[in-house]
């Protein structure tokens, strides 16, 4: 049986979604006893400079044109800078739970930004939706990770994982019309190497202080999953879902997120639940339902 392009789309989104929610964890096993979150950073972004530019050697495709290296420099501010720098500092900081509940704001996020740029109207529901949501994400950054000794500041940690959601959701929409003009990997080079640039400062220190001799091999392993699962394979599957799906309906499988990353947190004893973190994510969920309630009716 063939499987239509959008199938294919959903799938490749699903697997991404899948590694990211395991990576919360993964991510928390490294840092910062042996990698420091900037160090990790660069860690990630040189290793996807290196894969990606090494198979641009092999694709024929049309080049980037010079108009677009400026949009395509703001996305990969967006995408990879403000992005990770915020995501794996705040990792550092809070629990593995509290931060993949508070990445589900990013569909919230598309909605509002959509709405700036393409002057989308904003129905009452889904206005309803974006209160109850934000509700739930300031409950979760203020009270989320209580008494939790895993969370060395919860309340900055958890808010510069909601920053990295808004900037995840800005970079899902200024990719859109990129991703459609070029090739998954002439674009993807390009923004990594734009990246690279931007987090070369914050990382360069941290990564020259990694005893790489006295890091045992499982953590070494983690730091190769984070390299090439997290970085370059959910980058070239999310490429793939935003060419045949919209912006939004790609951030709505952040839904699963919270649903990985807390099975896996749980089974490791990285974290745990609380009354606190169970209601706020009820609350951003019920705000993320009514903001996408009618992304299933879409023809994308």
């Amino acid at each position: 049986m063939k499987i239509n392009q959008r199938t294919l789309a959903l799938i490749a989104v699903s697997i991404a979604t899948l590694i990211y929610g395991i990576t919360f964890t993964v991510a928390k096993d490294i840092m910062p006893n042996y990698v420091k979150p900037f160090g990790l950073i660069l860690l990630r972004v040189s290793g996807a400079v290196f894969v990606f530019w090494s198979a641009g050697f092999f694709v024929k495709a049309k080049k980037i044109e010079k108009k677009d290296y400026k949009s395509l420099a703001i996305a990969s501010f967006f995408g990879v800078a403000l992005n990770m720098l915020c995501y794996f500092k705040g990792l550092n900081l809070t629990t593995p739970i509290s931060a993949s509940v508070m990445m589900v704001t990013t569909p919230i996020i598309v909605l509002i930004v959509s709405s700036f740029l393409y002057k989308e109207k904003i129905i009452p529901r889904k206005i309803l939706g974006i209160i109850i949501g934000l509700i739930g994400t300031v409950i979760l950054i203020v009270y989320g990770n209580k008494d939790n000794g895993n969370a060395n500041n919860r309340v900055l940690g958890n808010f510069l994982v909601f920053i990295n959601a808004a900037s995840y959701g800005i970079y899902l929409i200024l990719a859109k019309k990129l991703i459609h003009k070029y090739h998954p990997i002439v674009f993807v080079k390009w923004f990594y190497l734009f990246g690279l640039a931007y987090v070369l400062p914050f990382g360069f220190l941290d990564l020259m202080e990694v005893s790489w001799q006295e890091m045992p091999t499982d953590i070494i392993l983690k730091v190769g999953f984070i390299i090439l699962f997290t970085t370059c394979i959910t980058y070239l599957f999310n490429l793939f879902g935003l060419k045949k799906l919209k912006p939004t309906t790609v951030s709505v499988f952040i839904y699963l997120q919270p649903v990985v990353a807390t099975i896996y947190a749980l089974i490791v004893g990285s974290d745990e639940l609380n009354p606190i973190k169970i209601g706020s994510t009820i609350l951003i969920f019920a705000g993320v339902y009514l903001v996408t309630k009618q992304v299933e009716n879409s023809t994308k």
